[in-house]
């Protein structure tokens, strides 16, 4: 019998990755997890574990995702780099996923690609940087 490690308890990095981008677009669409899972041939909540990355898709059923949410597969692998040359790595990795895991987060991600203008979207950077700053320096959490 084979020892678990804590890298058998977490979810693997390319696995976060690609859940939290079909959870990204499914919302984007306004598809509930219901729906995609009818959709599917699943039930919800393998959907879930999908889009937690507790549950590895297949490239059968990422394919069929893909199809179901409008996509071409290689979206949902967006935003990984090759930092080793042998592997995926995700930038930023968990925080990305918990980011995108929040409505707010996954509201913004949808939203701030939106703002055309590149000085606004700095000085919406500043905002937020100066606001995570006050709050780090305050000691709040929420």
């Amino acid at each position: 019998m084979r020892e678990s490690s804590d890298t058998e308890r977490h979810p693997n990095p390319v696995d976060l990755h690609v859940g939290a981008r079909i959870r990204m677009r499914r919302r984007i669409l306004g598809v509930s997890q219901e729906r995609l899972a009818e959709d599917l041939g699943l039930t919800f909540q393998q959907v879930q574990k999908y889009e937690r990355g507790a549950n590895r898709v297949s490239a059968s059923k990422l394919y069929e995702i893909a199809r179901s949410l409008q996509s071409p597969v290689d979206y949902f692998f967006e935003g990984l780099e090759d930092t080793t040359g042998g592997g995926m790595a995700e930038r930023g990795e968990p925080f990305v996923h918990d980011f995108l895991m929040t409505p707010e987060g996954l509201e913004l991600a949808t939203l701030f690609p939106k703002v055309s203008r590149q000085k606004v979207r700095r000085r919406i950077l500043e905002l937020v940087r100066s606001m995570a700053a006050e709050d780090a320096a305050s000691g709040l959490d929420d």
